[in-house]
């Protein structure tokens, strides 16, 4: 186990320089003695309101979204056995979208749309998991084949919802779909999900690494395959459904850093499923504040940049990997 802390003393560094650096950067530059001052609860008054009121919520609610949409990237290409599953794979991301569209489309105001969006979610988990396992048991394939089903069924209902939507309301309809953390509201659920999940999950991790290996092997060395399957897809879903409520569908953050931290650290869940959570938060921390500084004053969706990043990225890691 002390091999396993250097890694992710790094990685928590880096996340707290790429928290810091996104709390001072933006319209309005905050120095550092600024930030010390607001630290301390004094400062100027602008930067105060600034740093607490604005910046910090966001920062947390960029780094609970990253570090949630990774760690169930990496359970996922664990149960699916799948280097290229991601958090959206199973279609939790398309019943999200739907029921979040629903909120906006009644009119039931900006506080309705993360329930929704939960609410959403968690029907798409249910229907993926009762169809794929129907009278009897599911296997990786069958659920990814009902998942990519699912989430094609979802879309014809978000590109309807978009055709008969009102204009006025198609903007906000649209940088949902795209994600945005503009409008994020308060992120300590997310923040309690994802500690919660840590401390729940990271104790499988021994078991995780046997089950990576195939249902077979797993089950000669003693491991409960099934519950463990189901306890990981839970946890997947769960974690996927509480990002995408903070800040919508963020694509390329749950495919790309498991996908990296493996040819960078090895393959060991004990050690991927906490670097993921750094590495995620970290990397959208710092998405985010591109999405705010780069044509600023406007704001581009964080789902853009994270998709201008992710690919070439992915490209690069698929040609390094052949």
């Amino acid at each position: 186990m002390p091999r396993l802390f250097p890694p992710l003393l790094l990685l928590a560094g880096i996340a707290v320089a790429a928290m810091l650096l996104a709390v001072a950067v933006g319209s309005v530059s905050i120095p550092v003695a600024g930030l010390w001052a607001v630290v301390q609860g004094d400062g100027d008054q602008l930067h105060r309101t600034v740093v607490l009121e604005l910046r910090v919520p966001r920062v947390l609610a960029a780094f609970a979204t990253g570090g949630l949409l990774a760690v169930a990237g990496a359970l996922m290409q664990v149960l699916l056995r799948n280097p290229l599953a991601d958090p959206y794979v199973l279609g939790l991301s398309g019943g999200a979208a739907v029921g979040a569209l629903s909120a906006m489309l009644l009119g039931l105001g900006a506080v309705m749309v993360p329930g929704s969006a939960f609410a959403g979610a968690l029907v798409s988990t249910v229907l993926v998991f009762g169809i794929a396992h129907g009278t009897g048991s599911w296997t990786p394939t069958r659920l990814l084949l009902t998942g990519v089903v699912v989430a094609a069924g979802w879309g014809a209902v978000v590109t309807f919802m978009l055709v008969i939507g009102p204009t006025e309301r198609i903007p906000g309809m649209l940088y949902w779909l795209m994600g945005d953390l503009a409008y994020a509201r308060s992120p300590w659920p997310a923040m309690f999900v994802l500690a919660l999940a840590c401390l729940l999950i990271m104790p499988l991790g021994r078991s995780l690494n046997v089950l990576a290996r195939g249902p077979l092997q797993a089950a000669t060395l003693g491991v409960a395959v099934r519950p463990l399957e189901w306890s990981v897809y839970v946890a997947a879903s769960v974690l996927t459904a509480a990002a995408v409520t903070t800040a919508g569908a963020i694509g390329f953050v749950g495919l790309i850093v498991p996908h990296m931290l493996r040819l960078l650290i090895g393959s060991d869940q004990r050690l991927i499923l906490p670097a993921s959570a750094l590495a995620g938060g970290t990397l959208l921390v710092l998405a985010d504040t591109l999405a705010r500084t780069l044509i600023a004053p406007e704001q581009l969706p964080v789902g853009v940049i994270t998709a201008l990043l992710g690919v070439p990225t992915f490209l690069y890691l698929l040609y390094r990997s052949r």
